[in-house]
């Protein structure tokens, strides 16, 4: 059985990303999806003002809606999903899965965010670091399209 650990923040745009990743055929292994659900952030302005209890619950309930639309897209003839709400460091909770399922592929496939840089999910592919010259550009290209129009 192979393994595919997937990390997850949108479901629409996880499920964008899947289906080259799902098998097709009659003799094809099975595949034992491990769904990570990375839950945004909560500010810290709101954190200041919500109990850890109710913090915790919003993230089930935010994790129970995303699964409910990825985890279906995922269930083929001898496939099994496993799902989890990330916690602490992504690249030690990897190592983590990978130790107690053995080795597998890794997909990332939480939607990219201007202004916000994710935390890398293996230590082998260090994030992309975006500094302020990345958004200046940004700009500044956005600004060329609206001219031009």
């Amino acid at each position: 059985m192979d393994n595919m650990i997937v990390y997850i923040d949108e479901a629409a745009y996880a499920l964008t990303m899947l289906p080259p990743m799902l098998p097709a055929g009659q003799g094809r292994t099975p595949i034992r999806w491990i769904v990570v659900g990375c839950a945004p952030r909560v500010t810290h302005l709101v954190s200041k003002w919500v109990t850890h209890s109710a913090r915790q619950s919003w993230r089930s309930k935010w994790a129970e809606k995303v699964f409910s639309q990825v985890v279906p897209r995922l269930q083929g003839p001898g496939d099994s999903v496993i799902t989890q709400i990330a916690s602490g460091p992504l690249c030690d909770l990897t190592d983590a899965l990978m130790a107690q399922y053995g080795t597998g592929r890794v997909l990332d496939a939480r939607r990219p965010k201007v202004g916000n840089e994710h935390q890398p999910v293996t230590r082998q592919h260090p994030p992309e670091v975006q500094g302020l010259w990345s958004y200046v550009a940004m700009m500044a290209s956005s600004g060329m399209l609206l001219a031009a129009d």
